[in-house]
């Protein structure tokens, strides 16, 4: 589970391990949602992280099992808010970086799925990725609850994400 979270409309919060720069992460445990498991990772001054919703399902195969990623976002935080967060690892600094220097810092991977994050949080759509590939359609564990009447509610305790969006990389 990744943390996507913005701090006004060019910076995003990184998890700074002696300058290995991240997004912020976590396991998700049995019994736990992604979004349970969020709380776990960055504890502050509020009561708990202010989530808006799951942005990006990623799936890679590796050679034993399925990994897959959550992404979620929250609403946008203050510096201010930022500066009360600590992260679950001692070892790490929480820091407010412009999104072009974190996207200059992670990996080819990593910045796939931070474009695509964002491009699903601006448009309140939820992206798939397959195996690094951006699908059109939502994975088949992430259908339409009906418990919900057509509200807009998804299957698996998720917020409710929206129809899926790809983005084309050049």
């Amino acid at each position: 589970m990744t943390i996507l979270i913005p701090v006004g409309a060019d910076a995003l919060v990184v998890a700074d391990l002696r300058g290995l720069i991240m997004l912020p992460t976590g396991a998700v445990h049995d019994g736990q949602t992604p979004e349970q498991a969020a709380q776990d990772v960055l504890r502050g001054a509020t009561d708990s992280l202010p989530l808006l919703r799951r942005v990006v399902l990623a799936s890679t195969q590796t050679r034993r099992r399925k990994v897959i990623t959550h992404h979620l976002a929250t609403e946008p935080m203050t510096r201010q808010a930022v500066g009360e967060l600590i992260y679950r690892d001692p070892r790490v600094d929480v820091r407010v970086l412009p999104t072009l220097r974190v996207l200059d810092s992670v990996t080819a991977e990593g910045q796939q799925r931070i474009l695509v994050a964002l491009q699903a949080m601006a448009t309140g759509t939820t992206a798939h990725i397959e195996g690094n590939v951006v699908l059109p359609s939502l994975p088949p564990g992430l259908q339409a609850d009906p418990s919900t009447n057509g509200a807009g509610g998804y299957c698996s305790g998720h917020a409710r994400p929206g129809p899926t969006t790809t983005m084309e990389r050049t």
